[in-house]
């Protein structure tokens, strides 16, 4: 009589470790140090902006993103886009929430200048202009059990050396992003 209670005893001992140890690897999945992501807001305006997001703990992450203008249809300011960025997190969830970012772009913008002489306007058509912009950003990404990420963001800079080559010396950074954590 006491064999069987203790058979089934061990075997409910067996299965309640497993359990424990599968919730375990979900929670896990959700820690995952890297991510990717392709920015569809920039795609949908002719850019392809692509993101490399590394997570150094639940709170902050360092990351690179880049950006080519692949067609002139409707942004015709941005050649070409270099973005390293620090983001600081301020949810409870792991390097997920709203956050925070501080960048700094190397990037290439047109020479276009309209400029205004005895009240007449001129176009002046200069060369391509890279510049270093540093600024900030604002956002808030989303991280689904799966590992897809969904994101939002917000920023500004301000050219530094060049600003005035170009009549774009203020560059915004917008996203709407989704990727996958791994």
């Amino acid at each position: 009589m006491k064999k069987p209670f203790l058979i089934i005893a061990m075997l409910f001992s067996i299965l309640s470790v497993n359990g424990q140890s599968q919730n375990k690897t979900i929670s896990k999945s959700l820690e995952n140090k890297n991510e990717i992501k392709l920015n569809v807001y920039s795609t949908s305006l002719g850019l392809f902006e692509g993101t490399y997001e590394r997570n150094l703990n639940s709170k902050s992450s360092l990351g690179i993103t880049g950006l080519y203008a692949f067609s002139q249809k409707y942004d015709e300011d941005v050649n070409f886009q270099i973005t390293p960025f620090y983001r600081r997190y301020f949810a409870q969830k792991y390097a997920s929430g709203f956050f925070a970012e501080g960048f700094a772009t190397i990037g290439s913008v047109d020479g276009k200048q309209l400029r205004d002489v005895n009240g007449n306007l001129t176009a002046n058509e200069g060369s391509d202009v890279i510049d270093l912009s540093p600024g900030l950003s604002i956002g808030y990404k989303w991280v689904t059990k799966s590992g897809i990420t969904f994101e939002a963001l917000f920023g500004m800079g301000g050219n530094l050396f060049n600003a005035d080559k170009t009549d774009h010396n203020i560059i915004n950074r917008r996203a709407i992003s989704i990727g996958y954590r791994f």
